[in-house]
């Protein structure tokens, strides 16, 4: 019996060997469970072209946006794994974990994860209008006006959401909750002054602070970004210990055969090591990784446990 299985597993190996030296023989499409837009949205179409030039093949975009992205990863974890279907996510892919208790797939379990594409800080900004130029102006402001100070979400339970509730504790202030689907109607809501506030990520935040229709408050990281060296982090702006960054990586299905992940590797490191696609990067904010699949699959164990704790210590429950 234990020769038999021997056997099997050799095939197996061999078949999925077969399969990734002609790899890939279709186009390949990339999963973004958000919608177009955001942050992870302009990473993805950044990387395509050149993925489809080294590849071989078209590599599309999918967006499939829906409960803070769970919809378009769970889309990705019931694919064939054959390395046609990838998922191109970001922190809230740890963070729903815990947030929801009965997803439709296992957060660990069902994912190859490929490579961290990337890690950007997210940043606190608020639209103009509202009379505060720092984090403590802020800080006294929404303790003047408990409740009264919207800030706006890319999703209830997503990373946005989770940064300002993290804020709200540390701080000692509550403001209110307003909750929009994706990145891009968050930020038309501030521009226009639906909401006062929000967390997101330098890539989506630059444009409208070089206009002047966001102003920035602080980095959410515990170091200044390059593109804003002037602009103080959080922590050094009196919410001390204040940290929450994002980070944007490519996973495929589990199971999916080792030589397929190594070969999506090789061509992401060679993408990112590209100096349009680092410039790119860093203009806006983000810094490439390119790291392994073990280090990446490390990197999101530590992020759910974070995360964890955050939503225990918050109560931060998702719709």
């Amino acid at each position: 019996m234990k020769f038999l299985r021997a056997c099997l597993a050799f095939v197996a190996l061999l078949a999925g060997t077969a399969g990734a030296q002609h790899y890939p023989a279709k186009p390949i499409r990339v999963i973004v469970p958000f919608p177009a837009g955001g942050g992870i949205d302009a990473v993805a179409r950044l990387l395509a072209p050149k993925l489809t030039e080294s590849l071989g093949q078209p590599v599309v975009i999918d967006n499939r946006s829906g409960a803070s992205g769970t919809v378009g990863t769970e889309a990705v974890a019931k694919s064939a794994p054959d390395g046609y279907t990838l998922l191109a996510t970001f922190a809230s892919h740890a963070q729903n974990a815990s947030l929801y208790p009965k997803l439709g797939y296992d957060t660990v379990k069902d994912f190859a994860p490929i490579t961290l594409i990337a890690t950007v800080p997210n940043i606190l900004v608020v639209n103009p209008a509202l009379p505060v130029k720092t984090v403590k102006d802020l800080v006294a402001l929404a303790k003047k006006r408990p409740g009264e100070i919207l800030y706006a979400s890319i999703g209830n339970g997503t990373p946005s959401h989770l940064s300002a509730e993290l804020f709200d504790s540390m701080a000692g202030i509550k403001m209110t909750h307003v909750a929009y689907k994706g990145a891009a109607p968050s930020i038309i809501a501030l521009i226009s002054g639906e909401t006062q506030l929000t967390f997101t990520t330098v890539l989506v935040a630059m444009p409208h602070i070089k206009s002047g229709r966001l102003r920035a408050l602080g980095v959410a990281s515990l170091k200044r970004s390059p593109v804003l060296p002037d602009l103080p982090t959080i922590d050094e702006a009196g919410v001390r210990g204040y940290e929450s960054n994002a980070w944007y990586g490519l996973l495929a299905p589990a199971k999916t055969p080792q030589p397929i992940v190594d070969q999506l590797h090789r061509e992401m490191v060679k993408a990112l090591q590209l100096a349009d696609v680092r410039d790119n990067l860093k203009n806006q904010g983000a810094e490439p990784v390119a790291n392994s699949p073990r280090e990446f699959a490390t990197i999101i164990n530590d992020e759910i446990e974070k995360w964890r704790k955050v939503v225990q210590a918050t109560g931060v429950k998702a719709d």
